[in-house]
């Protein structure tokens, strides 16, 4: 398919500067692709049909779109093909840099040691259930273990 020169570096462009191309199965010349601007899906989809005859992109494709990848022999032929040096990379290979936070210090106002104070009503209730056991059965409501079984 001939194509003006301008609409292939567009796609080329974007193409290596993500790293991916998504083209919507829509082969009708008035619709456009939404990423690359004044540029048909058709355009977009012979441009990456070519590359991939290449070997340049692999193509996966679901639910009428096309996923096109690029490949390190297509890294190669774009950054030849744009003339850009070997420090630019496509963005899927681009490490993300997560903002590591450094550690905050609180500050503490008043003594450093907490001595608790006994709650009150707390030493009746140690009385009551011994020095170190925990009454773990004490319900305010009437328990009930089997009330179907019950009515029989």
């Amino acid at each position: 398919m001939v194509m003006p020169l301008a609409d292939l570096r567009a796609i080329y462009e974007l193409l290596f500067r993500d790293g991916v191309m998504v083209a919507k199965n829509d082969k009708r010349p008035q619709s456009m692709h939404p990423d690359v601007k004044g540029v048909t899906n058709l355009k977009v989809i012979r441009a990456m049909g070519s590359l991939k005859s290449k070997g340049f992109v692999r193509e996966t494709f679901a639910w009428k779109h096309a996923y096109y990848y690029l490949t390190n022999e297509g890294i190669a032929y774009l950054r030849e093909y744009l003339h850009l040096p070997p420090e630019i990379v496509p963005s899927t290979l681009q490490r993300v840099r997560h903002h590591v936070r450094s550690a905050r210090v609180q500050t503490v106002k008043g003594p450093t040691s907490y001595i608790s104070k006994p709650e009150p009503g707390r030493e009746i209730q140690e009385e009551v259930m011994g020095s170190g056991g925990v009454n773990l059965f004490q319900t305010s409501y009437p328990l009930v273990l089997f009330p179907l079984l019950s009515s029989l």
